[in-house]
């Protein structure tokens, strides 16, 4: 079953009110495993452009943004919270006055903790005691890495805009479709053409940086000072740019 734009406002209204309302313990586990996914996601990235020659030009980061989003997808299909998806989610079950705005602060915050959490295992466990990010690939995980982190304030925030708007709409499309392969084609050409264009994503960043860090490349205090404009940014696109927008276009009598 397909669902016109009208129609996807009222479902993404009702999975933001579920979202709202969900138990902690559930939180815990499924903003981990959000947190997780999006990390593995960008650990093939790394993996599959780490030891490409640099004369391939624009064509590697193509073959690494072709990868990335299994994230996403397996954060959608087999389960997952992620922070920058319910940014435009709980976003909407707030603007048609079905949650408190405590319940959207609630949840933003602890699922961004959870993120956190499963961006960070994979980093360490999977990035630094493995050695995925390291090695031969350590100069791909250091030079992603330093892309971020040297962003300026507003153009970290900017990039930050244009990333979640694509992702919120990639989850928007989602909604959309019923079968497994229109959700996998919704969510991946959105998300392939926000890695393309080098947009930045807060939990992607959980992943990245840290895993510079465990590698003695970089700082706690770096990494903090990309993690607000970019989450501030992220906030924007989902929330701003998918989800009042079309609440206003559909929904606002």
């Amino acid at each position: 079953m397909e669902h016109n734009p009208k129609e996807i406002a009222q479902i993404a209204i009702q999975k933001g009110e579920e979202k709202a309302e969900m138990p902690f313990f559930q939180m815990f586990i499924l903003g981990f495993l959000g947190g997780a996914f999006i990390s593995i996601g960008y650990l093939a990235y790394v993996r599959i452009t780490g030891t490409m020659p640099e004369e391939w030009g624009s064509f590697v980061n193509f073959m690494g943004a072709s990868v990335f989003p299994i994230g996403l997808v397996l954060i959608l299909l087999a389960g997952g919270e992620l922070v920058t998806g319910n940014m435009m989610a709980v976003a909407m079950a707030c603007f048609a006055k079905r949650i408190k705005l405590t319940k959207l602060v609630r949840n933003w915050f602890w699922i961004t903790i959870f993120n956190f959490f499963g961006a960070l295992f994979v980093a360490y466990f999977f990035g630094h005691v493995a050695g995925l990010t390291e090695g031969d690939f350590l100069e791909k995980t250091v030079g992603a890495a330093n892309g971020k982190v040297s962003a300026s304030f507003v153009e970290a925030f900017v990039s930050a805009i244009g990333c979640n708007w694509l992702v919120a709409l990639a989850v928007w499309l989602c909604y959309g479709t019923s079968s497994f392969s229109g959700k996998i084609l919704s969510i991946w050409f959105p998300i392939m053409t926000f890695v393309l264009i080098g947009f930045q994503h807060v939990v992607a960043n959980m992943f990245i940086i840290p895993a510079a860090i465990f590698a003695g490349e970089m700082t706690w205090g770096q990494y903090v000072s990309n993690f607000v404009p970019v989450f501030l940014g992220n906030a924007v696109g989902g929330a701003i740019f998918v989800s009042m927008f079309y609440y206003l276009a559909y929904l606002k009598k």
